[in-house]
């Protein structure tokens, strides 16, 4: 009888119009395809089985973090590999004759059946109207609240779950850490927060903009999050550092901020998750909370122009109703809400180098995330992060900073003529 491999390698040759995007290694032990490719490993017949029930990018993501399917080496780079040989050589649909072949294998591998059952990492169902405060409440709890301790181990100890400004990447000693402290007060910088300032931060996460904007700003912050277990944390982080007269934590909706008046406002990372058709109710939002002159910072993951972001797998397993659209277009929605744009920061390379560090910490403590989430959330995350870093780096997604101003009714913007105090110093800033 022919290998295995030899078999799955005939099968595959049905859908790609070049050689082979990896080598096969098989159930059997058995090899197949270029030998310079990635080495795919399949454990089992139930690998393809998923592709059957689920073609496309679920059925491979199902298949792999229920360890069905491996990739040997760095994922990011055997995922880079395998999708750089289909984009150039292209895929193929099989003919009446070629499906009638491939059906034959499949039977042959073992490969038709049942549907496999489901993986043991939790997907998210959500139910209701899209975006209704209790959908969008189930969403971001999906999300942000697979506990604290698994975040804790994952992000630096600021716990800033964004992208990062690496200001001195190649300097020793410098890291994650400080790349987090320098993007907190770049932020805090544009927005000009001083003593007695008054700061809005809509999503504020574990609270590490928040209590940096009061710990070395003097700044009195309103810090928003739909996550309990997030508004719990930097309760009593603030607790704990003593800054409850300049912080303020709430746990409730966006559209429930009920003051106005603040000097400055910020959406970090959080815009994402406000859908499409609710972005222009957002922005002017944004625009009523702040005093005239006052400024906003948003920073926010975008898609390429002609890049769909998201998919299947981040639905299903991360981020369920998370919309990205082009920056330029977000920018159209703020200034129609009435706010002057006043500059545009990419940070996509940055977030390669963000994501690549969460993808170190996530291999060295491997143990304690299989420990605490279990094999199959801790590679729900491995493929999470794998993908994340190379859509950033193959420009598929971005990420920037997008710093506006409420103009007062005479124009005024109170803007610095120049940028130039913006950015944090050689040593960092405190």
């Amino acid at each position: 009888m022919r290998a295995v491999a030899d078999r799955l390698a005939e099968l595959l040759d049905h859908f790609f119009a070049g050689p082979l995007p990896v080598r096969l290694r098989a159930w059997d032990g058995t090899e197949a395809g270029p030998a310079d490719a990635p080495v795919i490993v399949l454990r089992s017949p139930r690998a393809l089985r998923r592709l059957l029930w689920q073609p496309g990018e679920l059925g491979l993501a199902e298949a792999y973090i229920t360890g069905e399917l491996d990739i040997e080496g760095d994922l990011a780079e055997g995922l880079g590999a395998a999708w750089q040989s289909v984009r150039d050589h292209g895929r193929v649909k099989p003919t009446a004759a070629g499906w009638a072949q491939v059906t034959s294998l499949a039977v042959g591998l073992g490969v038709v059946g049942l549907p496999p059952r489901a993986p043991d990492a939790p997907r998210a169902r959500l139910g209701g109207r899209l975006h209704s405060s209790a959908r969008d409440r189930a969403a971001i709890s999906h999300h942000y609240d697979l506990s604290n301790e698994f975040y804790a181990l994952l992000l630096d100890p600021s716990m800033a779950y964004s992208c990062a400004y690496w200001t001195r990447p190649e300097e020793p000693g410098y890291g994650l850490e400080q790349a987090q402290h320098d993007k907190l007060e770049l932020v805090c910088r544009k927005l000009g927060l001083h003593e007695g300032s008054r700061l809005l931060d809509v999503g504020c996460g574990w609270g590490s903009l928040s209590l940096h904007a009061a710990r070395a700003h003097k700044t009195r912050v309103t810090a928003v999050t739909l996550s309990r277990q997030q508004r719990d944390f930097v309760a009593d982080r603030v607790a704990r550092e003593g800054l409850g007269d300049l912080v303020d934590v709430q746990l409730r909706h966006y559209r429930n901020i009920d003051a106005g008046g603040y000097d400055a406002v910020t959406a970090i990372e959080m815009g994402e998750h406000v859908g499409d058709a609710e972005y222009p109710a957002f922005a002017s939002l944004l625009h009523g909370a702040l005093r005239p002159r006052g400024r906003l910072l948003v920073q926010q993951m975008s898609r390429g122009a002609n890049a769909p972001g998201g998919g299947a797998f981040i639905e299903a397993y991360i981020a369920p109703d998370m919309h990205m659209r082009p920056v330029g277009r977000t920018v159209g929605v703020l200034e129609e809400a009435g706010l002057e744009v006043r500059s545009v920061e990419s940070l996509r390379e940055h977030y390669t180098r963000t994501i690549d560090a969460w993808r170190d910490t996530l291999e060295e403590r491997w143990s304690a995330f299989d420990s605490l989430a279990g094999e199959t959330t801790a590679r729900v995350w491995r493929l999470y992060l794998a993908g994340s870093s190379l859509a950033f780096a193959e420009r598929r997604m971005g990420v920037d900073q997008i710093l506006a101003v409420r103009p007062a009714r005479d124009g005024g913007s109170g803007m610095p003529p120049t940028p130039a105090d913006w950015y944090p110093a050689a040593e960092g800033a405190s």
